[in-house]
């Protein structure tokens, strides 16, 4: 019984994997293949295609089988994966390195800032490239192309408030079922031409690369466009495990693509007229309209699966103080990682019907793709040799050996990509150079506000005895006063006490610390030191990944002599004013930029869960 209970739900999580994991992965076959022969700079010759096709098997399973699945699955932060996780694994492993932790703390954000692009090109080009088969089912269709392809980003945009919880069940059916028939198309022209199926043996590569190397070049720009999607293996391993992430792999993903590849190429062989659109070539003239109503739903799926993930990704952010509190809404009551971020969502979608008015096809866009991709292929591979070494303290030689391979392959497709920068590579990079001054400016000014508040701030405990020589009257109830340091006098306490002339009976003094970990449990959530006559100090503890709740982790605090009534309870916090100063510390227009993304950050009782209307804001001015 516990062993079909255990098969059960292995077959549940893998079908779940399929829709979340592999919706980007998935609908790559759509435009990848087509891309490396699109422009012209690869000749479309028997040899040639065998090659390709080599390079792209061998590229799936070098990067995606071996690198994600063999290794870097490995590398979990209890449980939990994404780019995120692993820069909080590497940078607690050389924490002692003050120089080298920075260092790498810099390069993670500038990955989660470029992840940001990716989001605005895979949306764009799926739902592009799944629309594209309407010009061959009929070629007066053309011009429907872009305004259809609006109308469903549109759509999807606009559901987000509601979240996906009713339609998510169907993800993995209609994901497996799209696997199920590219995989179909292309068995069905491999077997009319088996010969294609020398190109798994590498020597057709090997044959590409030296003896047309600069073509070859060329090509591994769009090549790497097989495995766009790959790093969501690492990414959702903490919604699915690793097994089933991998069961997944072996036994539906990757047979389906080689299958959906290999069959694109011996069409070609046969007919190579057929090169404008291979993908949508393939199936029969009466299957051509159901299979594109199938593409736009694996497309809208894998837009799906990356909104979600830029919302995960802006969360965890705001938790690690790289970017200000914004407004989030849950989309669901037992799912409390199902969260819509509004700002999130809307400039996305700005950004991305921007990139399809743009660029107005997917082969346009596929040039943008492969530079984001292999950005975020280096950097985790870069991450990954810091937690193997000074994590996992494995030999130098071996750290090497078993990242330096992955470091040289991911190099020479970011080298291939670099020469589109021209041709559109420069919109995602714009985009996340954006996102990564952005984040580093707020967590500089962050750094900054805080030395200023430390350099002007009162002893609390020194405060509360000269207080308590002449006490003011006190009022029943408790009072929670949120401040950034422990020990530090919170501004919100002196307006109270010069314009109320009041002490609660309780006074909880409340310091919120995000750590670069995900999750934090219960038994360690709070630490509370007793400062006398009701007065305490008190230090909650919240992973990245945790919901940032402050009134259920004060509730805790009842097991520890600490009594709250909610109904009694006043959260009195302090909304500073923000005043940027010449000469302190950033540029003047860093400052004024931190000014503003402070005024307008969400109110901290919206993000800490607190009850608003409980809340009371006292402000104050501060220069930085």
């Amino acid at each position: 019984m516990t062993a079909q209970r255990s098969s059960s739900s292995l077959a549940v999580l893998t079908l779940g994997a399929l829709g979340v994991v592999y919706g980007d992965i998935g609908t790559s076959p759509l435009y990848a293949f087509r891309e490396v022969f699109a422009h012209g700079h690869v000749p479309l010759t028997p040899d040639n295609i065998l090659g390709v096709l080599s390079l792209m098997f061998w590229t799936l399973t070098v990067v995606v089988s071996v690198k994600y699945v063999v290794l870097i699955l490995r590398a979990d932060n209890n449980g939990e994966g994404g780019l995120i996780a692993m820069l909080a694994l590497a940078s607690q492993a050389v924490k002692s390195r003050p120089a080298l932790h920075e260092g790498l703390l810099t390069l993670g954000i500038f990955g989660t800032a470029i992840f940001f692009g990716d989001g605005v090109i895979t949306p764009a080009v799926s739902v592009l490239g799944a629309m594209e088969g309407l010009e061959v089912a009929a070629p007066g269709l053309h011009h429907y192309i872009v305004p259809v392809s609006l109308a469903v980003l549109t759509a999807l945009f606009v559901v987000q408030r509601h979240g996906t919880g009713g339609i998510g069940k169907f993800f993995g059916p209609v994901t497996l079922l799209w696997f199920v028939v590219i995989g179909t198309l292309g068995l069905v022209h491999i077997l009319r031409n088996p010969s294609v199926m020398g190109a798994l043996s590498p020597h057709h590569a090997v044959l590409f690369l030296v003896l047309q190397p600069g073509v070859a070049f060329v090509a591994l720009g769009f090549v790497v466009l097989c495995v766009t999607g790959a790093e969501a293996l690492y990414a959702d391993m903490g919604h699915f495990g690793k097994r089933p992430i991998r069961v997944a792999w072996f036994g539906m993903v990757m047979p389906a693509l080689v299958l959906n590849y290999f069959g694109q190429g011996a069409m070609l062989l046969e007919t190579p007229d057929k090169v404008r659109n291979p993908f949508y070539e393939m199936a029969p003239e009466w299957a051509l309209y159901p299979l594109i109503g199938l593409a736009t739903c694996a497309a809208v799926i894998a837009s799906q699966a990356l909104i979600s993930a830029a919302f995960s990704v802006t969360k965890q952010a705001i938790q690690l103080g790289y970017i200000p509190r914004l407004r989030l809404l849950h989309t669901s009551v037992r799912d409390t990682g199902q969260i819509y971020v509004p700002f999130v969502n809307w400039s996305l979608y700005v950004c991305i019907v921007g990139a399809v008015l743009a660029f107005g096809s997917s082969s346009r866009l596929a040039a943008a793709y492969g530079i984001t991709v292999t950005i975020d292929m280096l950097i985790t591979t870069i991450m990954t040799f810091f937690v193997v070494r000074y994590g996992w303290k494995y030999p130098w030689a071996l750290c090497f050996a078993a990242t330096g391979f992955f470091f040289l392959v991911d190099l020479t497709y970011f080298a291939a990509n670099i020469v589109k920068v021209f041709e559109g590579g420069w919109f995602p990079l714009v985009i996340g150079a954006v996102m990564f001054l952005l984040l580093m400016t707020w967590k500089r000014g962050r750094h900054l506000m805080a030395e200023r508040l430390r350099d002007d701030a009162i002893d609390l405990k020194s405060f509360l005895q000269a207080v308590f020589v002449n006490p003011p009257t006190r009022v029943a109830g408790t009072a929670v006063f949120l401040v950034s340091e422990p020990g530090i006098t919170p501004n919100a306490l002196l307006h109270n006490l010069k314009h109320n002339k009041v002490l609660h009976e309780t006074n909880l003094f409340v310091t919120v610390k995000q750590h670069e970990v995900p999750w934090i449990g219960f038994d360690k959530r709070g630490e509370i030191e007793p400062l006398g006559r009701g007065c305490w100090q008190v230090t909650l503890h919240f992973g990245f990944k945790n919901e940032p709740d402050v009134p259920e982790a004060l509730a805790l605090l009842q097991r520890r002599g600490i009594e709250l009534d909610p109904m009694e309870t006043s959260y009195l916090l302090s909304r500073d004013i923000v005043m940027p100063t010449r000469g302190g510390g950033m540029a003047d227009w860093r400052e004024r930029l931190f000014a503003g993304m402070h005024r307008n950050a969400a109110a901290a009782a919206d993000f800490l869960s607190l009850p608003t209307n409980r809340v009371v804001e006292l402000g104050s001015k501060l220069e930085i």
